[in-house]
C-alpha cells in the first residue's frame, strides 16, 4: 500500500499592526503618503520587537509599503536581522473620499452605522469594500504561505486587513469584523497548514514565546 503523502508543517504568520502615529484615533488617513509613527509609536515597535525575536527562527518580514508599516517593521528587521519586503497586497484600505477626514466627523454620517453592523455591504465613497480588503488579504497570505511552506513570517499591515484576514481564518462572517480589537503593534498569530489556519492568539501585547500549535 502507498505511504500517505507527508503533511507539511503549517507556515506561522505573525500578523502586526502598525504603530501608534500622530492621527491614531482622531483621522482616518487611509492610504495618505507622508504618515510617520509618533514617538510613542516607535517607542511600541522597539517593544514589539524585542518580544518577536524569543521566537523560533523568523525567516521574513512583510509589510504595506506606507510609512507607519515600513517603519514598524525596520524596528523588527533590525532586531532580527533580517530586511523588510514590501508587499502593496497587505496596503491598509482604500478608504476614497474618507480619506483625511476626522474620525468624529465620520461617526455622524450615516453609512458609519453600516460600516459597524453590516461591513460586508459597505464600500467606501471612492474606495474598496470590506470584502476587496479580505480578498486581497487572503490571497497574499496565501502566496506569502507558498513562498514560505513551514516557516514563520511576520506581516505588518494595519487594523482593517489584519482584522479582514483574521474572521477569514476563523470561519466567521465578515460582519463579525467589527467584534475584533487590534491595538497598535499587537500581534496576531495564525498557523496556516494543509488542513486550513488555526488562530493561535489576537491582540497580543504580551509574553509570545508559548505561541505555537498545542
Amino acid at each position: 500500500m502507498a505511504r500517505p503523502a507527508a503533511r507539511t508543517r503549517p507556515t506561522l504568520v505573525l500578523f502586526v499592526r502598525h504603530g501608534h502615529t500622530p492621527t491614531t484615533g482622531k483621522i482616518l488617513p487611509g492610504r495618505a503618503r507622508g504618515l510617520h509613527l509618533s514617538e510613542a509609536g516607535e517607542s511600541q515597535a522597539r517593544a514589539v520587537a524585542d518580544r518577536l525575536a524569543g521566537l523560533d527562527k523568523v525567516v521574513a518580514i512583510y509589510a504595506s509599503p506606507l510609512e507607519r508599516t515600513k517603519e514598524t517593521a525596520g524596528f523588527i528587521a533590525k532586531r532580527l536581522g533580517l530586511k523588510v519586503n514590501s508587499e502593496r497586497g497587505l496596503l491598509e484600505a482604500d478608504i476614497g473620499d474618507w480619506t483625511g477626514r476626522e474620525l468624529k466627523s465620520v461617526r455622524k454620517e450615516p453609512e458609519w452605522k453600516v460600516v459597524q453592523r453590516y461591513p460586508s455591504g459597505f464600500r467606501f465613497p471612492g474606495g474598496e469594500t470590506f470584502l476587496d480588503i479580505q480578498t486581497r488579504m487572503v490571497a497574499t497570505i496565501e502566496q506569502l504561505r507558498s513562498a514560505h511552506p513551514g516557516e514563520t513570517i511576520i506581516v505588518v499591515s494595519h487594523a482593517d486587513p489584519i482584522k479582514a484576514a483574521l474572521v477569514h481564518a476563523l470561519g466567521a462572517h465578515l460582519d463579525m469584523f467589527q467584534r475584533i480589537a487590534i491595538s497598535p503593534c499587537s500581534v496576531t498569530a495564525v498557523a496556516y497548514g494543509d488542513s486550513g489556519p488555526m488562530v493561535l492568539c489576537v491582540n497580543s501585547l504580551g509574553d509570545l514565546r508559548a505561541v505555537g500549535p498545542s
